[in-house]
Parts: C-alpha cells; structure tokens; sequence
C-alpha cells in the first residue's frame, strides 16, 4: 500500500500537464511578490525614505519564512536538523549575504521603482548566474543559445528603462540599480549555496538561510531606528503571504525538481517576470500595457527560455538560476 502510494506521487508530478500547473503556480506566487511588497509597506505606513523600517519589515517575512521552511522539513522529511558546527557557520554566512545583503538592496530597489520594472529588471539574476557558470563550471559554458538568450534578456531590461516615447532614459541607482546589485548578489551567493547542497539538504539550507538573514535584516533595522508596528488584520495578512509564498513555493518547485529534470521544470522561470509585471499593473495601478514594457517582456521571457532550453536539451545539472523574490 505504502509503496503503491510513493508510485502514484511520482507519477503526478511527473504528469507533464501537473508539472506544468504546479511550475506555474510556484512562478505565480513569486511574481506576486513584487506588488505585495509595494502594498505591505502601504498597509504597515512605511514611508518611502524610512529604509530601517524596510528592513525590519523584511526581517519579519524572512525569519518567518525560515521558520516554515524548517518545520516543513521536519514533518515531510521526519528527520531532525543534524548539523556540525562547520555546516552551521556555512549556511549562516550564506544567510547574511544570500538573505540579508541581498535584500538589503532588493527592498528599497523595490520601494524606488515600479513594480512592472522591478519584475523585468530583477531577471538579470536568470542572465548572471549564466554568465557565472560558465567561468565556474566545466559542463555549463556560454553556448550560442546562451549567449542569445542573454542578450536578449540585457536588451529587454534596457527597453523597460525607457519612457514610454522611448526616447527618454530613465534609471536610478537607488531603484533599478539596487535591484540589479540584488540580482548580481543572489547569483555570486547561489554558488556558494550550490556547493553546500553536495551534503546539505536543500530545505535545511535553504530554511536556515532565510532565518538566519531574516534576524540580521531585522536587527539592522532596529538598530537604526527602524519599526512596523501598525499590524492589522490587512497588514498582518501581507505579512503572512509574503512569508508562505516563499515557503509553499520553494517546497513545491523542489518536489517538481525532485522528479524532473532541472530543465523541463526552469523554462518556466520566464513566468515570474511576466505574473509580477502584470499582477503590479492589477493591484498597483500601474501600466504594463504599453510599447516598452510589453516588448521588454517579450525580450526577457524569450532569453530566460532560450538560457533554460539548453540545460533541457542536454539534460545538464549545473547552476539553476531560478531566482525567487
């Protein structure tokens, strides 16, 4: 009985319809990120140049959605967190660079730019993990594909940063530019972290990662005077979104990556962009309908899918570079 069960779950999430449903559902939620973060801020008044409440605010989400993580772990894996002291002090550095430094630049690059933009410009992680790779990794160099697939991602994030004549630049350092260095952060960090899952299970590094960055951004923000305080029931709610889509999400996409190949599972990395500019566009009132963006959509979904489809075709197991907001 056990073992017919354990047949019937591989099955479904090897089930092509059912891996493309749950792929987009994780892409989805993450997408969502960006225009929850927007309206946490609204619903807890945070101003947009109190940057220590931003981190405080972010310290909750994280430490919270680390604290899932791990009690996630423990009641589908049923084992106990067994670590060494060396695994401990690894999985904490990468909490306070992977999590902390990352969003330290990634929540005010939210605050100082639109959402739709924000969604477009934080695909760049897809385009440097790839880049990374290939001076890192033996079996994953730039191939022609590769290196399409990333030019076309760039030209898809310089075509957002245009007005919608498209003959005005517009770029800000403390906006778009944070959340590029947040993208650039994330992918330096996720190698690291991909060599910790040579014998670390991914949940635990992942669970310890956000809370251990979760108490750091938290602490930094108190430390420079920052607070959320104005918990309602809306406020609260976002909190608790925020932290589940993390949480919920990464475990579903580990179960679809657990029985399929890392390609089949990451084309559909190029959804996040996409969800988060036009779920920003439905709840922020933002306009996603014009030239630019609908073009550099198309530009950035398209490299992201290119970039993906070697690793599809060649059944390559190197760096994943899907990044989760």
């Amino acid at each position: 009985m056990i073992e017919r069960e354990r047949t019937e779950k591989r099955s479904k999430f090897q089930d092509p319809l059912f891996v493309m449903l749950i792929a987009s559902l994780c892409c989805l939620l993450w997408g969502s990120a960006y225009p929850s973060i927007k309206l946490g801020y609204i619903a807890f008044n945070i101003l947009p140049e109190d940057i220590a409440s931003k981190y405080v605010f972010a310290g909750y989400r994280f430490t919270l959605a680390g604290i899932l993580l791990l009690v996630l772990f423990r009641t589908v894996r049923k084992q106990r967190l067994k670590l060494t002291g060396r695994e401990w002090a690894s999985l904490s550095a990468l909490g306070v660079l992977q999590t902390g430094l990352q969003y330290m630049f990634f929540y005010v690059g939210v605050a100082n730019t639109t959402g739709v933009k924000g969604s477009i410009m934080n695909a760049t992680t897809t385009f440097f993990s790839v880049v990374l790779a290939h001076f890192i990794y033996k079996n994953d160099k730039l191939s022609q594909n590769k290196i399409v697939g990333c030019v076309l991602g760039f030209i898809g994030v310089i075509i957002v940063n245009f007005h919608a004549d498209l003959l005005t630049f517009s770029f800000s350092l403390t906006g778009e530019g944070f959340v590029i260095i947040a993208a650039l952060v994330f992918s330096v960090t996720a190698i690291y972290a991909k060599r910790l899952t040579a014998t670390i299970d991914v949940m635990i590094i992942t669970g310890i990662s956000l809370f251990v960055g979760g108490v750091v951004l938290t602490l930094l923000g108190l430390s420079l005077g920052g607070s959320v305080t104005h918990f309602t029931l809306a406020s609260t709610a976002n909190l608790i979104y925020l932290a589940l889509l993390s949480s919920v999400a990464f475990c579903l996409w580990n179960l679809l990556l657990k029985y399929n190949k890392v390609g089949k599972v990451s084309v559909y990395n190029f959804l996040i962009p996409v969800f988060g500019a036009f779920l920003s566009a439905m709840f922020l009132g933002e306009t996603v309908l014009e030239l630019k963006n609908l073009v550099a959509l198309v530009f950035v979904s398209l490299g992201i899918y290119m970039v993906n489809r070697v690793v599809s075709a060649k059944g390559d197991k190197g760096l994943v570079t899907n990044y989760k907001p």
